[in-house]
């Protein structure tokens, strides 16, 4: 656990103009800082705590950038519920809630305090360690993977309608798009083979390792579900290079780290349904 500079905390919550606020939940964190919840913890120096964290990002009087780490994830979680509906919220944490004020903002902020300077990492007499930076998104990447299965998850109506349902296999016949040869596979346009198995090598070892989930169970957070329309959730399932957007009653997305800028479509084929209904049976749910 990072300690609360006593001089980090006090410069942190002298007249913080907060600009933000994110959860750094198991079921809800910044997918940008890692794969899981203890990953994206241990970016900031967090001990991943059961009931997680609010982030509180903001300037002080000098326009220095902190991040106020705080217990009371409720009072986060209303304030953001709050900005979200377009209301206005006074998000002050009680001092007794504060974990820890860090130098610097771990993600990217596009919006500063009014009629205080730029804003700035704050000074080594201030800050207990090295500031904090957002993740380098500019190369493709882990971090930049896993913004875009965000991005998939919050658009899923947008990416879907790109999809043409006759490139997946259909049953009892396979489709035009299996009759293809397999180096078009290999570009995302030929998703499956005729017996439904996904042809590129990647996504093949994507969800041969999403289904060990199942039976081991990966670090908290690795898996989660979210709200989708009807009675469908909405699946997120990291690992090692990947990552996989799916709804329980659709078809699937995967990026990899090995294949920058793709989007991979992964048919709902003979196993697909019921892999994404074990996992969301052990995927963490916000409460």
């Amino acid at each position: 656990m990072v300690g609360t500079d006593e001089d980090a905390v006090a410069a942190a919550d002298d007249a913080l103009y907060v600009l933000t606020a994110v959860l750094l939940t198991p079921a809800k964190f910044p997918s940008v800082l890692g794969d899981d919840y203890p990953e994206a913890c241990a970016a900031l120096g967090l001990a991943p705590l059961a009931d997680g964290y609010g982030l509180v990002l903001g300037q002080d009087g000098d326009g220095a950038r902190w991040t106020v780490v705080v217990d009371d994830v409720s009072l986060v979680a209303v304030a953001i519920a709050s900005w979200d509906c377009g209301m206005e919220y006074d998000l002050s944490p009680d001092e007794r809630s504060v974990v820890a004020a860090l130098p610097g903002w771990p993600l990217a902020v596009a919006v500063a305090a009014p009629g205080v300077p730029e804003p700035h990492d704050p000074g080594p007499e201030v800050a207990d360690g090295p500031p904090l930076a957002p993740p380098d998104t500019s190369r493709w990447g882990p971090a930049q993977r896993r913004l875009g299965a965000d991005e998939i998850a919050l658009q899923w109506a947008v990416w879907r309608e790109q999809i043409d349902d006759s490139a997946f296999p259909t049953p009892g016949g396979a489709s035009e798009a299996a009759e293809k040869p397999a180096e078009d596979a290999e570009k995302g346009d030929a998703p499956a083979a005729a017996d439904g198995q996904p042809r590129h090598g990647g996504v093949r070892r994507v969800l041969a390792e999403a289904r060990a989930y199942v039976d081991t169970p990966p670090p908290l957070g690795r898996v989660r579900s979210s709200f989708a329309p009807g009675d469908a959730r909405t699946l997120r399932a990291d690992g090692p290079g990947w990552s996989l957007v799916a709804r329980t009653d659709d078809i699937a997305f995967v990026l990899l780290d090995a294949e920058p800028g793709e989007v991979l479509p992964v048919g709902r084929g003979p196993e697909l349904p019921g892999l994404l209904e074990a996992l969301d049976k052990m995927a963490v749910r916000p409460s």
